[in-house]
């Protein structure tokens, strides 16, 4: 699948592409691979649907508990989320077709400091090709993103310290002081 940049932004801005959302509790998946992966081949097959059909997708997997974190699949032609679509044009010419490669997102407060993170999982040829070794690389990244998440610390936030207010000097004018050399002469004495 190819897409030029006009196409894409209109897509996006319309919201003309496949959505799907599903909603797991942490519990449920956090220790069950095999729930993932079941999850991450629906995630997969639907992408890969997409593909096949010349359409966009973005497909979510919101987990929720104490802390939630969202895994989104969407195909783009770069790494930057629907949400920031207008940032594409810095980076494209817009009559120019380009290829379409799947972006794996994931989104938590626990995650980083930004809260975010996007890679690259598979372009068009091996999700509808190698679909099942990407279904294993989707399973491997979210079991890697849970543990992040659950072992992630926040910062302690750095305590605000009132800089010392600046002396002031006050600066006084002295007057240079005019030196004269004074020379004496002596006479000489007479013998």
């Amino acid at each position: 699948m190819k897409i030029n940049l006009t196409d894409l932004t209109t897509k996006i801005e319309q919201q003309d592409y496949l959505q799907d959302l599903e909603t797991v509790k942490y519990a449920d998946i956090s220790k069950s691979k095999t729930k993932v992966k079941s999850l991450a081949t629906k995630m997969i097959k639907e992408t890969a649907a997409a593909i096949k059909h010349n359409s966009l997708s973005h497909v979510a997997l919101e987990v929720t508990g104490q802390r939630p974190v969202t895994f989104v699949l969407e195909n783009n032609i770069i790494n930057l989320p629907y949400s920031n679509y207008k940032k594409i044009a810095n980076f494209f010419e817009e009559e120019k077709d380009y290829p379409v490669f799947v972006y794996f997102e994931t989104q938590s407060e626990f995650l980083n400091a930004s809260n975010f993170r996007i890679d690259q999982i598979a372009n068009e040829e091996e999700i509808t090709q190698n679909e099942d070794e990407v279904i294993d690389k989707l399973v491997e990244a979210i079991m890697a993103k849970l543990s992040q998440v659950r072992e992630y610390k926040k910062p302690e936030p750095v305590a605000k310290t009132k800089k010392p207010a600046a002396k002031k000097t006050t600066t006084k004018k002295v007057a240079a002081k005019k030196t004269v050399k004074k020379t004496t002469t002596k006479a000489k004495a007479k013998k």
